[in-house]
């Protein structure tokens, strides 16, 4: 089969890593999978890739969330303005952008419907957003999810039904031997000695970072060498409340910010790094209430790293009791007592001895191979040549920005 996969950037958020995943892992069943991205910067993925990439024409947009969802649609539906641009097997979106090019695609009958993989369901307070996200999500063909909660949410907040393909992590990249780049990498970020704590995804609502500094303050009266790693985490405009009150909190506490500080903040991390910044770190600190996966969790645990998750799904439909440490979100005493037992040498050395089991049950083939029966019911069979909408009726969208 001939497989377009379709996502929203090229950078290294949880669903381009999926996407980019999956399409080598088809490559490697046999068939042809393409991944595509809308590239404004024209540098492509943020990683090379063993499958075939195509780095869709965009510019850059300033302005509202609202007005670069609408013109990153448009820029899916100028790539796919033609039959011959068209010609795939099965179409199938990582992203509300590429789901709402679909879908249009799918209206004006230039394609045969679509796919969609749906990685969270975001909490949005402008009506046309929340407008695309819905359009993405009930115009697929056949819907996908990434965790069981995710299908729960899709079916009462949607009545959508969803399959559950999961996630998968690369034991090959990912794995607890030292690599060359370790040791220049804690020089860069000024570790010493530790315990080095690691939290991903920046100053984030979703992420709980207040809980996570809240709690490393406390844990480190008691441990003053402890060193908190915040990776990745462009800032956005949505969450600059957010991310005063994490500062706030930093300075209440005294703990400075910046390479060899009590908190190093690293903004966006190159990909080839994150390997060695689980293996540096002592521990992953992921308290997010808001996760569809957690990719991240099993890149630190394949790594070797503990882990520190909600005490909830999607981490409990992964995760055996005994492979984390559990706690509830916001509990910043329970997390920091959870960071300190993370130092345990026995329970560490328990939970080091996770990541081979992991590896070996979450390989990307097995979650590719879950994706290929339905692949197949949508590949189309031979029909009679239908007209093709035009007008309004091929955008089936009742409001759409000037700039899109």
């Amino acid at each position: 089969m001939r497989i377009a996969i379709l996502t929203h950037a090229t950078d290294p958020s949880g669903g381009v890593v999926h996407a980019l995943a999956l399409g080598e892992a088809l490559c490697a069943l046999g068939h042809e999978a393409v991944v595509h991205a809308p590239d404004p910067t024209g540098r492509g993925f943020f990683r090379d890739a063993a499958c075939p990439v195509t780095s869709v024409t965009a510019k850059p947009v300033t302005g509202s969330a609202a007005a670069l969802v609408g013109a990153r649609i448009a820029d899916y539906l100028a790539h796919f303005s033609t039959p011959a641009a068209c010609d795939f097997d099965v179409f199938h979106a990582q992203c509300s952008i590429s789901g709402n090019a679909l879908a249009t695609l799918s209206r004006r009958r230039l394609i045969h419907g679509f796919v969609r993989t749906v990685h969270a369901v975001e909490p949005v307070t402008d009506p046309l957003l929340a407008q695309w996200q819905e359009r993405a999500i009930v115009h697929a063909e056949r819907l996908l999810c990434v965790s069981g909660v995710l299908a729960a949410a899709l079916a009462r907040d949607y009545g959508a039904q969803a399959e559950v393909v999961g996630n998968g992590v690369d034991g090959t990249v990912y794995g607890p031997e030292p690599g060359p780049g370790d040791a220049g990498l804690r020089r860069r970020l000024g570790l010493g000695a530790g315990p080095v704590f690691l939290s991903i995804g920046g100053f984030a609502p979703r992420k709980s970072t207040l809980a996570t500094l809240e709690a490393f303050a406390q844990l480190r009266r008691d441990v003053p060498a402890a060193q908190l790693v915040v990776a990745g985490g462009a800032a956005q405009d949505d969450h600059a409340g957010y991310e005063a009150r994490c500062c706030a909190a930093l300075e209440r506490e005294g703990l400075d910010v910046g390479p060899g500080r009590p908190v190093v903040r690293t903004g966006p991390v190159a990909q080839t790094d994150m390997p060695g910044l689980y293996r540096l770190a002592d521990t992953l600190v992921f308290p997010s209430g808001a996760a569809g996966y957690g990719l991240c969790v099993l890149e630190a645990i394949a790594c070797g790293t503990p882990a520190i998750v909600p005490a909830r799904p999607p981490f409990s439909e992964y995760l055996a009791p005994s492979q984390a440490l559990w706690v509830e979100p916001h509990d910043t005493g329970a997390l920091a007592l959870a960071m300190r037992a993370s130092l345990e040498p026995a329970r560490r050395a328990r939970l080091r001895n996770v990541g081979c089991d992991l590896v070996r049950t979450h390989a990307w083939e097995a979650c590719a191979a879950r994706h290929l029966p339905i692949y197949a019911a949508l590949v189309p069979g031979p029909a009679a040549a239908g007209p093709f909408a035009t007008g309004s009726a091929a955008w089936n969208i009742t409001r759409m920005p000037p700039d899109a």
